[in-house]
């Protein structure tokens, strides 16, 4: 199944796809790039159980609106969190976060006020250093990735989302993950969100870093060659969580990985 984006949020003249199901306690799901809120589709539905989950993709993301000279960088992200959460009028909302997402809740938390009831990080984009050789690549010569020949972006795409996972994804999840970046304006939309991306956005947030107030979970994947779980258990060591849950035998995207360890961790926290 998929989950369906059928409300639309105008942030400053710009459409953001969100959806909401279940019934209960509110609940935030923020996914990670080059993802959407599809990665949440076999979360989301176990947890409308008992809350109303709340799920979105980010500017630039997804169904999101996408444009030339858009403004996507991470210090964009939580400002849109916050604005979402007003928008939809939730005192203390429990939160869970993905990768860039995880950045954005952590931003909305330090750095714009936010209070959370519970807070659970999934190999989140959090601790220095960051990035790769493919995004260093990418931000110094932008224009060029931008106008690959489409099977060749449909192909490194394919091949960087499957780094990603530790198990095989299939052709299926690849294409669900792959609509949204293979046209005219998501080819480009994909290169400008990895050429906004910023240490400083890291760097500002992570001096900060301090308790929280509410119980904070963190799951990792063992396998996650993109932020490995030394980066997860120095995060632990900056913010006291409740509980450290390593995930074996998954990669950075839990979420096709073990999407059950997800489900239960919140549900047992």
């Amino acid at each position: 199944m998929t989950l369906l984006l059928e409300q639309a949020f105008n942030y400053h003249g710009q459409s953001v796809a969100w959806g909401c199901i279940g019934e209960g306690e509110p609940l935030v799901m923020i996914h990670g790039f080059p993802w959407s809120s599809q990665s949440w589709r076999n979360v989301a539905p176990w947890l409308a159980r008992k809350r109303r989950v709340f799920y979105f993709d980010m500017l630039g993301c997804g169904q999101s609106e996408k444009r030339a000279g858009q403004d996507v960088a991470a210090s964009v992200q939580n400002d849109l969190l916050a604005e979402l959460i007003r928008y939809w009028s939730l005192d203390r909302p429990e939160v869970i976060a993905h990768d860039f997402g995880g950045l954005a809740a952590l931003r909305g938390y330090y750095l714009n006020r936010l209070r959370y009831r519970k807070l659970t990080l999934i190999d989140a984009v959090a601790v220095l250093p960051s990035g790769s050789p493919f995004y260093r690549h990418v931000r110094e010569h932008e224009a060029v990735f931008s106008t690959l020949p489409a099977y060749a972006h449909k192909a490194l795409f394919a091949a960087y989302i499957q780094q990603a996972a530790h198990k095989a994804l299939s052709e299926e999840v690849v294409e669900l993950y792959a609509q949204p970046w293979l046209d005219d304006v998501g080819q480009p939309a994909f290169y400008r969100q990895i050429s906004q991306s910023s240490a400083h956005c890291i760097e500002e947030v992570q001096s900060l870093y301090a308790p929280m107030d509410n119980d904070v979970h963190l799951i990792w994947g063992e396998q996650d060659s993109f932020i490995p779980i030394s980066q997860g258990k120095e995060l632990a060591t900056l913010i006291s969580p409740n509980s450290f849950t390593s995930v074996p035998s998954a990669g950075h995207l839990v979420q096709e990985d073990a999407p059950e360890a997800i489900v239960s961790t919140i549900l047992s926290s």
